[in-house]
């Protein structure tokens, strides 16, 4: 680019405007030359400022380990089965059984006492209500009070109470007699879960043509019983004071 200078003073200077004019008029005139800077390169400077900036730190990663590697054991050799328990084994399979033997052993005689006790319990219960039974007969209802006595009977005694019924029903027609028993005390004797013995302590409020007031009685009974078809049945009565 090529500018034209006019040799003096500004513009402004009154002198200078004077001998810019007179000069005009001589025709002389002074050409100045002057470089303009080249125009840059708007990427260049992009990338100028890009380098004067501060660059961020990137963050750290931290570094992986390694794994470690073991040294692999060697699989240990199983033991082969010879057929035989070794010492330990078979003394921890007696003592075993033994304990299970015992428990089978004690246990089946603890069901077998239980029994025997429930049986027991039955037993005293079937004597008391027998002699309760026996000695308990109305006038009005005789014929029903020695029914009652007969179906808890069994055996010989069954047989005997059978043959003498009629006797007995006379007896307490005759004497207008009404008899009540109430037990006092039960104990067993002896038994088991098929036989028992038990002594019964009861009264007995008697009254009949020679005793309209009535008269108490005290009976100590032995019952022997026996167990048939899953009751308990008389097979001997006596009175024993």
């Amino acid at each position: 680019m090529t500018l034209k200078l006019i040799k003096g003073g500004s513009p402004d200077d009154p002198t200078d405007s004077r001998t810019h004019t007179a000069r005009r008029r001589t025709g002389s005139r002074r050409t100045v030359t002057r470089r303009t800077p080249p125009a840059r390169d708007p990427v260049a400077e992009v990338l100028e400022r890009l380098d004067e900036e501060p660059t961020e730190e990137k963050p750290r990663i931290p570094r992986q380990r390694r794994a470690v590697r073991r040294p692999v054991e060697p699989p240990k050799p199983r033991r082969r089965w010879t057929g035989r328990p070794s010492r330990t084994t078979a003394a921890l399979l007696l003592l075993l059984c033994a304990a299970l033997a015992a428990a089978g052993f004690h246990g089946a005689r603890w069901y077998g006492d239980r029994q025997t006790d429930r049986a027991n319990q039955r037993a005293v219960a079937a004597a008391k209500q027998a002699c309760v039974d026996f000695v308990s007969v109305s006038a009005a209802s005789v014929d029903r009070d020695l029914q009652r006595i007969l179906a808890g009977t069994t055996g010989d005694f069954r047989d005997e109470f059978s043959r003498g019924q009629s006797q007995v029903r006379a007896a307490v027609v005759e004497n207008n007699v009404q008899s009540q028993g109430t037990v006092l005390r039960a104990a067993l004797l002896a038994g088991d879960r098929r036989r028992a013995t038990v002594l019964v302590a009861i009264d007995a409020t008697v009254r009949n043509t020679n005793a309209p007031d009535g008269r108490r009685s005290h009976y100590r009974i032995q019952v022997e019983l026996v167990r048939t078809d899953g009751r308990w049945l008389v097979s001997r009565l006596q009175f024993v004071g």
